[in-house]
């Protein structure tokens, strides 16, 4: 899917994506506690959410005392992200990370991304794990898919034609070009925080 297409796409969900705002942000409470041994993600000053949606993570983590910017280049997204009143000091940017981010080199200690990267084809994952690792100083999070897909998953991720089913078996290895160290941690059957350093 074009990123034409995939914003457009994005923009028409929006209200539909942001009923789920609340049951998003407990799953990544959970999740945040059970990397916390791995990774304490509150250790992280400033932190940049790459396709952050409504901005439930981003509401995680200024929660806990973070600060915070999110980026998504569908405008009704950010739009429902801002409009969360517990969001009010949280930085939304519309920005597209394949066009690449209005931020200086090493702007944030950490960038995360949140089942972006298996909707992209090869390629544009590239260009978005240079560009994370371009604007942070420390510790790039991919959290999405691995190998062990459920059944559901298979024939939505078949339907929409995407590329999931080459990211799921080369996530690592395809990280592992762009990062000089690549931690793979399973916070559920399904799902990864791949922990990149971004320090070379």
């Amino acid at each position: 899917m074009g990123k034409r297409n995939s914003t457009v796409l994005f923009n028409s969900i929006a209200k539909i994506y942001g009923l789920f705002y609340e049951i998003q942000k407990r799953r990544f409470n959970q999740v945040i506690e059970i990397v916390k041994k791995e990774l304490d993600i509150k250790q992280f000053k400033t932190v940049l959410d790459v396709g952050c949606g409504t901005g439930a993570l981003c509401s995680v983590m200024n929660n806990m005392g973070i600060s915070v910017t999110g980026v998504d280049p569908a405008e009704k997204m950010l739009n429902i992200a801002k409009d969360k009143p517990e969001n009010k000091e949280i930085v939304f940017t519309q920005a597209n990370i394949l066009e690449g981010l209005p931020f200086e080199d090493k702007s944030f200690d950490a960038s995360i991304a949140s089942y972006v990267a298996h909707g992209m084809g090869k390629e544009e994952r590239k260009l978005m794990y240079a560009e994370m690792k371009r604007v942070t100083r420390s510790k790039v999070i991919i959290y999405d898919y691995n190998e062990n897909r459920s059944l559901v998953t298979t024939i939505i991720e078949w339907l929409e034609g995407g590329d999931y089913f080459n990211f799921i078996k080369h996530a690592e290895s395809e990280m592992r070009e762009c990062f000089s160290d690549v931690k793979a941690v399973h916070v559920d059957v399904r799902v990864t925080w791949y922990i990149c350093e971004a320090e070379d």
